[in-house]
């Protein structure tokens, strides 16, 4: 049986991926911030043919994200895909005022890419191990060169610039994950599912929605179980449709600035 990490899932894309997937037979590793929101979403959830467990952590906290991923280990023997799905936008929380996290870090930098980030590295071995294996991260079309001269915008502030640098950020992450880990039958993708689905993100924002959920979850679905992607990895898709990433994301000296300063943040 199939086991999926679902980070974020309580709501919008992420519990609609859950749903999903546990339909399907899967197991599905429901995270959530919180254990109230946890036991909510499993409330709603119906397991179908497959298996709902919750893990909780709060991704703006990096020792909370670090227990997160020890406690996947500690209770499961195999994990077989990872969709970095949790996020936050440009106005929720803080109404467009800049935030820290717990660990002193720009708040969507920290939560949208170095939890992630971290969570990749924590729990890459034991999906080689499990290997195929396939690591997803929900990014955005919505992304802007990042300023490694401001990377935490601590002189400029602006809460468009602050997600659209973290979902950029996403995507180099994916392209340089899909190198290191080519001969371990790992596959890392990363993808824009959909414009202004009628998430808390887009709400929140004030955003009229563009496009269902059904379209952002189906894309999603799309590299975390369709077996016709086995095997595509290193690839961002807009939707259903392989795309070009913002220029950044093929500057192999800017992933690595962006990989060391990750590294560097987070003790890895």
């Amino acid at each position: 049986m199939t086991t999926v990490l679902v980070t974020g899932a309580t709501d919008g894309l992420g519990k609609a991926l859950a749903a999903r997937l546990v339909g399907e037979g899967a197991t599905v590793l429901l995270h959530a911030r919180t254990r109230q929101r946890g036991e909510q979403a499993l409330a709603d959830l119906e397991p179908g043919g497959g298996d709902l467990r919750l893990h909780v952590g709060d991704l703006s906290s990096l020792a909370e994200v670090r227990a997160l991923a020890q406690d996947v280990l500690d209770a499961h023997e195999r994990l077989d895909v990872l969709v970095n799905n949790a996020g936050i936008g440009s106005t929720v929380p803080g109404g467009g005022a800049r935030m820290e996290s717990a660990d002193g870090f720009e708040l969507r930098f920290a939560v949208n890419y170095l939890a992630g980030f971290v969570l990749a590295a924590l729990l890459r071995e034991r999906l080689a191990e499990s290997a195929p294996a396939r690591i997803v991260n929900v990014a955005s079309a919505g992304q802007m060169a990042i300023d490694f001269d401001d990377v935490m915008l601590e002189r400029s502030y602006d809460g468009t610039r602050a997600y659209c640098q973290s979902k950029l950020a996403q995507v180099m992450h994916a392209f340089d994950l899909a190198e290191q880990l080519a001969g371990d039958g790992v596959t890392v993708t990363a993808l824009h599912p959909a414009t202004y689905m009628p998430t808390k993100i887009v709400v929140g924002a004030g955003v009229r929605p563009v496009s269902t959920l059904r379209e952002g979850l189906d894309a999603t679905w799309r590299l975390v179980a369709d077996p016709a992607l086995a095997g595509v990895s290193g690839l961002y898709f807009n939707g259903t449709r392989e795309a070009r990433a913002d220029p950044q994301a093929y500057d192999p000296e800017a992933r690595r600035r962006l990989r060391e300063l990750a590294e560097r943040l987070a003790g890895t």
